[in-house]
């Protein structure tokens, strides 16, 4: 089975690539922009089976199939809720919400398989998705964090902190003045918030600033270290299986 993914954030890509190979299926071919995958489907022949994010480095993913007749079934990837969801007109098309749980890649897998032999052509409404999605292409991140303490609330500017940690229940953020703060959310809310580009999630319990990071250092069993500026209360790992999505995110 032929599959390919469209992805413009390669760590995100490459992680769905392995999760996809633990299902026995190969995805060679990864695509990260509009106008790459345009020109990819324009000299080949279409695969059985799309990944596809929906919001890409330049453009929104239904730009290709307004350029392109696409004679693959699609599952989209995305971190946009269930109700904007809602606009697809779904003949071919699946989703998953991101970050990607395996079961559900499995499910959706399952359900593809299912549906073989036979595709129906895909079609979608794109003003109705345009419009639910209110101008994903100008998403904004969180920028600050509003943190009560006592009677009085506190901001904490995004750019101010070194790292977002769980402990004991808690999710903590640790600021570049060395000061710990409780919030009201978990890691997991948090996967959809922060500018991937500047947090990552090295481990289950850990999310850190690039601009924050001092110093890595090899660790056992293939991982890494990380020093933070200030933050200095319990070592920060690099799950063994996130350092090459690390690696990558870091370039």
């Amino acid at each position: 089975m032929q599959v390919i993914i469209i992805e413009d954030e390669k760590p995100s890509a490459r992680r769905l690539q392995r999760m996809l190979k633990n299902l026995d299926i190969e995805a060679e071919v990864m695509l990260h922009s509009v106008e790459e995958s345009i020109n990819w489907f324009q000299k080949n022949t279409h695969p059985e089976l799309i990944f596809l994010d929906i919001q890409l480095s330049d453009g929104l993913s239904f730009e290709i199939f307004e350029n392109i007749d696409i004679q693959s079934a699609v599952i989209f990837t995305t971190a946009y809720d269930e109700y904007a969801l809602q606009a697809f007109k779904l003949n071919s098309i699946d989703y998953l919400l991101k970050p990607i749980d395996d079961d559900d890649l499995a499910k959706a897998v399952s359900k593809f398989k299912e549906r073989l032999p036979k595709q129906d052509a895909v079609t979608l409404d794109f003003n109705d998705i345009k419009n639910l999605l209110v101008n994903p292409i100008e998403r904004e991140y969180k920028k600050r964090f509003s943190i009560k303490i006592g009677q009085h609330l506190k901001l904490i500017n995004v750019d101010d902190i070194e790292c977002v940690y769980s402990e004991n229940k808690g999710t903590y953020v640790f600021t570049s003045e060395g000061r710990n703060y409780l919030l009201d959310t978990t890691l997991e809310q948090l996967e959809n918030e922060l500018e991937p580009h500047t947090f990552f999630r090295i481990n289950r319990k850990f999310f850190v600033n690039i601009n924050a990071i001092k110093d890595m250092v090899s660790y056992t069993n293939s991982r890494l270290q990380i020093k933070l500026n200030s933050y200095n209360e319990q070592d920060i790992i690099v799950a063994r299986e996130r350092v090459k999505d690390f690696k990558d995110w870091l370039e």
